[in-house]
């Protein structure tokens, strides 16, 4: 079975953004350009995983060059664009650095479940899609998705489940 690869080489924005209440919240990926829209669905620990790594690539890739990628948050739109609809829940994400464009590719792979008595020979190829970004715009992307991580319940206790401390 042939695999779909959706590539997005220029980018309008990206964002990471959220939808329902506290403690049940579903975190989206979201990025576009001209009318092409693509939004994914994520985990939150994805959003703050992905957070985490494009922060490193850029400090080190600022580090090497001696620059400082900066990024005016208050100018930029990071909420999420109708229509929200998912192409895909995400199993794993990449990144990948082009320096001589200086953009950061953002790779987001679909989780393939295997069906009821099918082997995993038989399953779907998981579908992937790459997104091309500036340095800035990826900045923007980590600052907003710790953020949007950081808005969910202060304390863990409220999370409807038994939480034990040890002490």
């Amino acid at each position: 079975m042939s695999r779909t690869e959706i590539e997005l080489r220029e980018l309008d924005f990206v964002t990471i953004g959220t939808i329902g209440p506290k403690g049940q919240r579903v975190f989206h990926l979201q990025a576009g350009y001209g009318s092409q829209l693509l939004t994914f669905i994520i985990e939150k620990e994805q959003a703050w995983a992905l957070a985490e790594a494009i922060r490193q690539v850029i400090d080190d890739y600022d580090e090497r060059h001696n620059t400082t990628t900066e990024v005016e948050m208050a100018a930029l739109d990071m909420e999420l664009r109708e229509p929200i609809q998912p192409l895909f829940r995400v199993a794993q994400m990449g990144l990948a650095l082009d320096e001589e464009s200086q953009m950061i590719i953002l790779i987001a792979q679909e989780m393939v479940l295997a069906s009821d008595g099918e082997s995993e020979d038989e399953a779907k190829e998981p579908a992937v899609a790459r997104m091309w970004a500036t340095l800035s715009q990826m900045r923007a992307l980590s600052l907003h998705a710790m953020d949007t991580v950081e808005q969910g319940r202060p304390n863990p206790r409220q999370n409807g489940r038994i939480t034990y401390y040890w002490m």
